[in-house]
């Protein structure tokens, strides 16, 4: 670049600017701030003060309202901050008091101020600025500016400024180029897979084995030392800090680890410890204590080489990690989110330290803060520092520093598989000053939900649906419900969710019918469906374990699992009820293979209960039942006085007739519900219908393809029979005992008849007239023989509407009811068939918008479920589902 007043060739010089700061620019009223901004920066990245005062004032140049200008300035500035946004601050910011301020802006919001000083010589910014017919400034402005300009120029670094760019005349001014530079904590482009290490605290021969037994292939040096460890499939070591002091091996240790960094195998974050020794090896004044010594001794012995490598290896060391796309941060001593990817002393401190409570405990150690219990950041926290029994997850966070030193263990988490792996210790090394804490972050669940989870206006993220909202009024209604009369939430890790009847039929005599179901899924490019029988129950979801104790270790709570509502209300009252049907879920699922299959110790199931009247007996008995009673003892009176009046010779044929098919219609109502209920007693007459497996150990499974969950379902149902057919012979062969005893109690012990029901189903194909033909036909027989109808699904579980090209569009409704004629009687009432017309005009809109919303909550809830993260986490979409169900919606649809 050619400077215009000498001729010579200026080089661009490079200014590095980290990716998220504040940058103010520094210089005075026509220095070229402004441009310079504009030719740097996006202009949502830069904050101008006369922008604001044009804002507040309407007149940009208006210096009466600069107080109010920079008010708003300084806000502005900190939302950006508050939310990781690079910040320019375009204003003159010659006088301290005015940079004083941005600095602790910067500070409040852990990122790193830097300054852009345009030093242009005064001369050059008068002729500016007289050039500017909306600016005339008075002749002593741009003096003053510049000589308050120089006075600062030697203080930048000492007001907190941690870079500081001069550019000296215009030629450097033009010539400058930003470079942004990414923070030092940010590898988020490193996506793993990762292990990741805890406390190791000199131990070095635990900590071979350790990485032996995950994998990694040791390299020694001519000394057999080991100096580097690979593993064969590319996983990467993390370790948390704290590798030195108290242990036997310091040296050897930190020879390890410092190879497999060196070589790219391993990163790592500094501890308490490393930063206390580091120091003291620079010769600064330090306490020596907490094992320091030990370290010190033994790193005596070693070269003044190695000592060295040491030295520049922990200064090098940066304070946390934001890894696999923020998805995963590790640090020491672990790190709310407002900190995460942040640059301050503070946040440094809380890296390597923690925060104590101020108080002591009676070993006269600081009590810790248990940061992790209040923990709600999307990121997985991983950390070391306070040791713990054994390792266990808090609201996504986990503590790694089991004590190898004292006698417990080194612990590694393999990521993303959330599996822990751990050596025991050789011996213990040192003796701690207290046990190894039962209370720590880490060694117990953290408080599970708090209100401000759940509390009002919310927008759920969903993976399949985008953003999903919840309003504030269906919120509170969902409360009342979570809060009274729900499960306990630990085990509420799912409420199934609401389903759209299909299109409006056309057809004489029909509201619904298959073909409009058909031809919709066609029309949205879905041309493999499954249409699986409705049953005559009610919805209801269980959660099975395998034994008791495999439930609390999962969940947190004994016993045999549960049973509940789409509302999440336990379904049966009765516990030792609720506990039958759970047992023989959990007998055929053991005979059919499926625990050792999904690799789990529990599952989650979508099911059918029947009958309908075992949950909704008293809704039978005062909407259904008195109107069938009511039409059965008018009714005939009615035809009756209408036959005597006939009699008598009046015309009222017409109105018999249309009385008559009243009360045929009333007549088909009570039939209709009566054919979903039917006395139980114990198990017996109980009748289950599972037709989705929803959830195992670390899998969603409700994704897989509905074929798959109906041939589970399949031999569910067929080892339930086998077991009731040996239960059956067992009886047949001891031929003896009370019959009365042997069939006694609730869970109906002697097993006479199976209590799990198959759903049948038919493929369809949509491109195939033939197939959904007699897809048609299966549920006219079906709904000829008194059945409730059928659900049209996409036989793939999740699909989309395609595009142009192929490409995928918006969430298809995962299922559609399709209802047979007598059933809708029991919806619409007896006489329905005549007010079709009218019926036909009902709005399926907001029915399928929601049905669409709940169940992409549903999946994300499993989703997370699976991948392990905490209860806070899952129960979001949950509550949300529930919240849903709120919004006014005709409920017969």
């Amino acid at each position: 670049m050619t400077n215009d007043e000498t001729g010579s060739t200026t080089t661009p010089r490079r200014l590095p600017v980290t990716d998220v700061s504040l940058v103010v620019l520094i210089g005075t009223s026509g220095a070229g701030k402004s441009s310079f901004a504009r030719r740097h920066f996006l202009p949502t990245q830069v904050v101008s003060s006369d922008f604001c005062r044009g804002l507040v004032a309407d007149d940009e140049n208006d210096q009466s309202a600069s107080a109010e200008a920079f008010d708003l300035l300084h806000y502005i500035v900190g939302k950006r901050l508050a939310a990781g946004r690079l910040t320019v601050v375009d204003a003159t910011n010659v006088q301290p008091e005015a940079r004083k301020q941005l600095v602790r802006i910067a500070r409040e919001h852990d990122v790193l101020p830097i300054a852009i000083v345009l030093d242009v010589p005064p001369g050059v910014c008068a002729e500016r600025n007289r050039s500017r017919p909306d600016r005339q400034l008075a002749a002593h402005v741009v003096p003053r500016q510049n000589r308050e300009l120089r006075r600062s120029l030697r203080d930048l670094e000492r007001e907190g400024f941690r870079k500081v760019h001069i550019l000296r005349g215009e030629a450097e001014v033009a010539a400058a180029e930003i470079e942004l530079e990414k923070r030092y904590n940010d590898l988020r482009h490193l996506t793993g897979p990762f292990d990741i290490v805890g406390d190791i605290h000199g131990c070095r021969s635990e900590l071979e084995t350790l990485l032996t037994r995950l994998g990694y292939i040791l390299t020694r040096d001519a000394e057999g030392r080991p100096v580097d460890a690979a593993h064969p499939a590319g996983r990467t070591a993390v370790f948390v800090g704290d590798l030195v002091d108290r242990g036997p091996d310091t040296p050897g240790v930190l020879r390890l680890v410092m190879g497999m960094v060196a070589a790219g195998h391993a990163i790592c974050v500094p501890g308490n410890h490393e930063n206390k020794l580091g120091r003291a090896m620079d010769g600064k004044k330090v306490t020596v204590s907490h094992g320091l010594q030990e370290s010190l001794d033994q790193l005596a012995g070693e070269s003044e080489e190695f000592r060295a490598e040491v030295r520049a290896f922990m200064r090098g060391l940066v304070s946390h990690y934001l890894l696999d796309g923020g998805a995963l941060v590790v640090c020491h001593a672990g790190l709310p989110e407002k900190y995460h990817g942040r640059n301050s002393g503070r946040v440094r401190s809380h890296a390597l330290y923690g925060e104590t409570t101020g108080e002591t405990d009676e070993y006269g150690l600081p009590v810790r803060y248990p940061w992790a219990e209040e923990y709600r950041g999307r990121a997985l926290v991983v950390y070391g520092h306070t040791p713990v029994p054994s390792a266990s997850f808090v609201n996504n966070t986990i503590c790694l520093d089991t004590g190898c030193v004292f006698g417990g263990s080194l612990t590694a988490l393999r990521y993303p598989e959330r599996e822990l792996v751990s050596v025991e210790a050789e011996q213990e090394w040192y003796t701690p000053v207290r046990p190894l804490l039962t209370d720590a972050p880490g060694a117990r669940e953290g408080r599970p939900l708090d209100l401000a989870d759940v509390a009002g206006r919310r927008a759920v993220e969903t993976g399949l649906h985008g953003r999903v909202a919840v309003r504030e009024e269906n919120a509170a209604a969902a409360l009342e419900v979570m809060s009274r009369f729900a499960l306990d939430p630990r085990l509420l890790t799912y409420l199934p969710p609401t389903m759209a009847p299909s299109p409006t039929s056309r057809r004489d005599g029909y509201l619904e019918h298959p073909e409009e179901a058909f031809l919709a899924y066609r029309a949205d490019g879905v041309r493999h469906l499954v249409c699986e029988e409705k049953h005559m129950g009610s919805r209801a979801v269980l959660l099975v374990a395998r034994d008791d104790a495999a439930l609390e270790r999962r969940f947190g709570v004994a016993g045999p699992g549960a049973i509940w509502t789409r509302t999440g209300r336990a379904f049966l009252n009765d516990g030792e009820l609720t506990g039958a049907v759970l047992g023989r879920v959990r007998e055929a699922a053991e005979r059919a293979g499926l625990f050792e299959e999904l690799g789990t110790d529990w599952l989650l199931l979508d099911a059918e209960l029947m009958p309908w009247s075992l949950k909704a007996v008293e809704l039978l008995r005062r909407q259904y039942a008195a109107v069938g009673a009511a039409a059965g003892a008018a009714l005939p009176e009615v035809l009756s006085a209408l036959e005597r009046a006939a009699g008598r010779g009046l015309d009222l044929a017409e109105l018999t007739d249309r009385q008559r098919r009243r009360a045929a219609d009333a007549t088909a109502f009570t039939e209709a519900y009566r054919r979903y209920c039917w006395p139980t007693e114990g198990l017996s007459g109980i009748r289950l219908a599972p037709f989705q497996l929803l959830a195992a150990e670390g899998a969603n499974l409700a994704v897989r393809p509905h074929d798959e969950h109906l041939a589970w379902i399949d031999r569910l149902v067929d080892a339930d029979e086998r077991n009731a057919d040996e239960r059956n012979a067992d009886e047949r062969n001891a031929g003896a005992g009370n019959a009365d005893e042997r069939n006694a109690g609730v869970g109906n012990a002697a097993g006479k008849e199976p209590m799990l029901h198959r759903t049948g189903r038919v493929l369809v194909d949509t491109e195939d007239e033939a197939s959904m033909a007699a897809a048609t036909a299966w549920w006219e027989e079906l709904t000829g023989a008194g059945g409730e109808g059928m659900v049209v699904k996409p036989l793939a579980s999740v699909a989309r509407t395609v595009r142009g090209e192929g490409r995928p569009g918006g969430l298809v409704q995962p299922g559609v009811k399709v209802r047979g004629r007598e059933y809708l009687r029991i919806i619409y009432g007896p006489d329905y068939i005549v007010h079709l017309d009218r019926l036909r005009r009902r709005s399926l809109g907001h029915k399928r918008s929601l049905a669409l919303r709940e169940y992409a909550l549903g999946l994300e809830a499993l989703d997370r479920l699976a991948a392990g993260e905490p209860l806070w986490r899952v129960h979001e979409p949950v509550f949300a589902v529930l919240a849903l169900e709120s919004e006014p919606v005709d409920p017969r649809l």
